[in-house]
């Protein structure tokens, strides 16, 4: 059995306090349910039935948070869940609106990437691939999205012009067009076709 080390009011919402278990935080409660069920500094309880009470009093108020931050933008589920521990919800709450969320389709790793797959430009698959797994999707999900997605030739042409403009018309410039089009993520196939389309195709990079 734990102990309750501290209960203090958070600075943001004086309605709302932390609750320190075994002198770490552990969750982030109402203060009248923390008066309801008389948690004090010094009790001992059980973890769980600090998520029991946590779950049987803001699961509601944790659902909406959360389809609110999900109002503005798509998110990842792992961006929903990180969002909600920082709000200091318990794994037993999170998993609660994780359940409603995914009911309702509100968040899904796979729409999520291949809605940032369509709207992002001027980045390659492996680019991408990174941008997407930082964002915490899902590695099946990412692994998806990236086998329909197909890189823009034109696009990674138009990105060697602007990046060749005003440089000197050689072949060591022609390799650092070279690079700069993989340090963008783009695939070794893309940037030699790049480089083609421009008349540099021809070295062996």
């Amino acid at each position: 059995m734990s102990e309750i080390t501290l209960i203090e009011p958070q600075k943001k919402d004086k309605l709302r306090c932390n609750v320190y278990v075994d002198g770490r935080f552990y969750c982030g409660i109402k203060l009248e349910v923390a008066v309801k069920y008389r948690l004090k500094a010094g009790m001992r309880i059980e973890k769980s039935k600090l998520d029991e009470i946590q779950l049987e009093t803001e699961k509601s108020q944790a659902l909406d948070k959360a389809m609110g931050f999900l109002s503005a933008s798509m998110k990842t589920k792992k961006q929903v869940g990180e969002y909600l521990a920082k709000k200091g919800y318990t794994q037993a709450v999170v998993d609660y609106v994780f359940e409603k969320l995914e009911y309702y389709n509100l968040v899904d790793d796979a729409a999520y990437c291949r809605a940032y797959l369509n709207g992002v430009s001027g980045k390659g698959k492996r680019a991408l691939e990174a941008d997407l797994l930082k964002r915490g999707a899902e590695k099946s999900a990412v692994s998806a999205a990236l086998e329909e997605f197909e890189e823009n030739g034109d696009e990674a042409s138009n990105i060697l012009k602007k990046y060749l403009r005003g440089k000197p018309d050689d072949k060591q410039t022609l390799y650092k067009g070279f690079k700069y089009l993989l340090s963008k993520g783009y695939s070794y196939d893309t940037a030699k076709s790049a480089l083609e389309s421009l008349g540099g195709g021809d070295e062996d990079y």
